[in-house]
């Protein structure tokens, strides 16, 4: 029996889960309007998000498309819309809370369908390391999806580290997912905030993740970074040859960072079988898992078929599309077995 097939990034907002946001801050909370057969108009704090595909909230269109995308199993995560990491910690974390309880219902709901991963009050990195422990001991959660910034604050803050000890300890997945991206005020035309802005700020996590020596100190962490990683995997090398020739990388990083970077996984949306074939060939393929960025027009819905059309052996192949996202996220501390495998 073919081992089934595991999307990693795919993102929920339910329109019940948007009704009890709007009961807590109806300012804040998400809106949808405007909404039709294929989309609706998603409104997030005053941040306006035009063709929201349906399949964010609608299940049934959901399921369709993940059949159609050959896609077995979906881990569930919020719009990154949704973090509020600018808002106040306590409603960041009650949004997390109510949010993280949606997701883990529709798993329950779906077990052979759907994993999950909770969302943090990253603002508030006690909090979030206390909603990271309850999404995976009490909701049965497999992980995390954070931004890549807080708010404009780098992941190499120190006041993140009891995020990343309670991550580690939990043997917890987490995705990094491009948010609030720098500058913005020079991507505003042609959608480059998306198309340059997304990798550009993902690239910017995972160095600030490198140099500042977290890799190091907690080395069983398991980040993926969104998108193919960025431009991680083309600019890894001048990662190292950086570091040995000036002294600015060296400041909290006493090795050269290609241990560090050897630790991350990558998700499989890069647009192009060349570019996937580089991917693997660099990170190897226990190092890169399916993604499709469901329901978001800048996804991959064909990611299964481009997969089975690289160049590699069968057996990698069924590393990427599932097997070794059932290692990473099958068993994690706390929880049960995850029944989708079953």
């Amino acid at each position: 029996m073919p081992a089934k097939t595991v999307d990693i990034h795919a993102h929920i907002l339910t329109e019940e889960t948007i009704r009890l946001l709007q009961r807590e801050a109806p300012k804040v909370a998400p809106k949808l309007s405007r909404v039709d057969d294929q989309f609706g108009t998603l409104d997030v704090a005053g941040n306006v998000y035009r063709n929201f595909p349906r399949g964010g909230w609608d299940l049934e269109r959901r399921l369709n498309d993940m059949s159609a995308s050959k896609v077995d199993i979906q881990v569930l995560s919020v719009c990154p819309q949704t973090f509020i990491y600018a808002q106040p910690p306590a409603l960041a974390g009650v949004f997390a809370r109510i949010q993280n309880e949606q997701i883990a219902k529709l798993v329950k709901a779906r077990p052979d369908r759907f994993l999950g991963m909770a969302t943090l009050p990253m603002q508030a990195p006690r909090q979030a390391a206390e909603e990271l422990r309850h999404a995976l001991s009490v909701l049965g959660l497999r992980g995390a999806q954070i931004g890549s910034n807080v708010a404009g604050k780098n992941l190499d803050s120190p006041e993140l580290e009891p995020v990343w000890a309670t991550a580690a300890e939990l043997d917890a997945f987490i995705l990094v997912h491009p948010i609030n991206v720098a500058g913005a005020d020079r991507l505003s035309s042609y959608y480059l905030t998306n198309l340059i802005g997304n990798p550009l700020d993902t690239t910017i996590a995972a160095a600030c993740l490198t140099f500042s020596g977290v890799l190091e100190r907690y080395p069983k962490l398991k980040f993926c970074l969104a998108h193919g990683g960025g431009f991680v995997p083309y600019q890894a090398g001048r990662f190292v040859h950086g570091w040995q020739v000036r002294t600015e990388p060296k400041k909290k990083l006493a090795k050269p960072p290609t241990e560090s970077l050897k630790r991350f996984y990558f998700d499989t949306i890069v647009h192009s079988k060349d570019a996937l074939e580089f991917l693997v060939g660099i990170a190897g393929a226990e190092r890169v898992l399916l993604g499709s960025d469901y329901p978001f027009d800048m996804g991959m819905a064909d990611g299964v078929l481009q997969v089975r059309s690289l160049s590699i052996p069968s057996a990698e192949q069924s590393s990427i599309l599932g097997e070794r996202a059932q290692a990473l996220l099958g068993a994690v501390a706390g929880t049960p077995s995850a029944r989708a495998f079953a």
